[in-house]
């Protein structure tokens, strides 16, 4: 049974209010056309009583009527909005958050290293395209590139050694973490493999799961982790992609979002069911976006904030919360663990996806990294336009990697001492926190 409601619009073309009767399933609709409009009721005249209507009715001409009273036209209702919400939800984790506190004092004193930090080493956005596996180009390949990248960009985390955990071989290096699947797309495109371009992984008879399988083969006997998951991410946005609405290139969902980072951010989330990170915490839905974030950063670095990596308000995006960062900031002193989170952190038990305490470390993470470029931009005027939190976050993340680096230099130096951290761990630091997820 479907109840329809009545709503009243303003239209400039006849300068009077009119009144449309709406199906209860285009409520959502509704709202969207009249997003100030919030006074639906129930129709009680007896020539508008209910009417039995199919679920899958799609009533077309309701539809259109809505659109052209605006003048809207064809097209779809739903109007992407000016903000992610990420960061509002980091507040409210951060608000309700019991495990997890934010130092006002360690806040402090970390925002004034980071920014003398980053100044000595000139960081910028030039910074990425300085390492030797990151694309050199500015094209549709390079955009390609970014997308196949951050599709796989998750989990890479192993309890094993160094020695021993999933790596790519690569232009005589051993490739591990993050870097291990830029070596291996690289490698790829080296060996003939189209894995950067959508059609490739749509078509299953060109590039069957074991094809897919053997592009991500490990130098070592671990495998990457979570590989049935990354094959299956491929396929799903190969479909999507090899649709009409797309022709197979990602560069079209960039033109759709007309320069601006965050409407980059809600089409992805929108379009992907595999950038859809979010979860509930006490009770209200929460968004935390780190892979869909992290791709526009990319693109905006890459190509240095021109061209494909033009975006108007880059400024809105928030660091990636992932495992990294948090474990940075809780050695930096600006997040504070309460000794049962810290307790489970120390001894590597696993946080599930989506509980209180896993939630708490990423989204105080996100707020915290904002307050870090609020208070450098209070401290140093000269800051403001310089700095952001994705270059916050790349910063905290190179470093955090030259960190583990230089630790696994001393361990394998070191006679008779303690044995050598399990991968992804530093010496003097606590461990980052362990959860398995596409998201991140």
């Amino acid at each position: 049974m479907i109840i329809r409601y009545t709503t009243k619009y303003f239209t400039s073309s006849t300068n009077h209010w009119a009144t449309v009767s709406i199906p209860s399933r285009f409520l959502r609709l509704s709202t969207c056309i009249f997003p100030q409009n919030r006074h639906f009721r129930p129709l009680s005249s007896s020539r508008h009583r209910r009417r039995r209507m199919s679920e899958d009715e799609t009533d077309p001409e309701l539809q259109a009527l809505l659109r052209e009273s605006l003048g809207l036209g064809p097209g779809s209702c739903k109007a992407l909005p000016s903000s992610t919400g990420v960061l509002k939800s980091a507040e409210y984790i951060c608000n309700n958050a019991i495990d997890v506190a934010i130092s006002p004092d360690g806040t402090r004193a970390a925002a004034e290293t980071i920014w003398q930090l980053m100044q000595k080493k000139h960081y910028s956005t030039e910074t990425w395209s300085s390492h030797e596996l990151h694309p050199q180009a500015k094209d549709e390949n390079t955009v390609n590139f970014i997308f196949t990248m951050n599709l796989l960009n998750f989990s890479f985390w192993s309890e094993l050694s160094p020695e021993e955990r999933f790596a790519i071989d690569y232009r005589g290096r051993r490739w591990t973490g993050y870097w291990s699947l830029v070596a291996a797309l690289q490698r790829a495109l080296d060996e003939g493999y189209p894995i950067t371009t959508p059609s490739f992984w749509h078509d299953r008879h060109s590039s069957p799961d074991s094809l897919l399988s053997h592009i991500f083969r490990s130098a070592t006997a671990e495998p990457i982790p979570l590989l049935a998951e990354r094959i299956s991410i491929l396929r799903e946005a190969g479909d999507i992609l090899c649709s009409d609405k797309f022709h197979g290139r990602p560069v079209t969902l960039i033109s759709q979002a007309e320069n601006s980072a965050s409407r980059l951010v809600n089409l992805l989330a929108q379009t992907f069911p595999n950038f859809r990170d979010t979860t509930t915490f006490h009770g209200r839905e929460v968004r935390l976006y780190k892979r869909a974030q992290i791709l526009v950063a990319d693109l905006w670095a890459c190509f240095n904030g021109v061209s494909y990596g033009h975006f108007d308000d880059i400024g809105q995006l928030t660091m990636f919360a992932d495992y990294r960062i948090p474990q940075m900031l809780q050695g930096l002193g600006c997040l504070l663990y309460s000794p049962r989170l810290e307790s489970r952190v120390r001894r590597l038990q696993l946080l599930k996806p989506g509980e209180d305490m896993e939630v708490e470390i990423r989204g105080c993470s996100i707020w915290c990294v904002e307050l870090l470029r609020r208070q450098i931009e209070s401290r140093h005027p000269e800051a403001k336009g310089k700095i952001n939190a994705v270059l916050i976050d790349f910063f905290l993340y190179d470093s955090c990697k030259e960190m583990e680096s230089r630790s696994q230099s001393q361990s394998h130096h070191r006679t008779g001492g303690p044995p050598p951290p399990a991968s992804g761990d530093i010496h003097g630091m606590l461990p980052h926190h362990r959860t398995r997820s596409i998201f991140y």
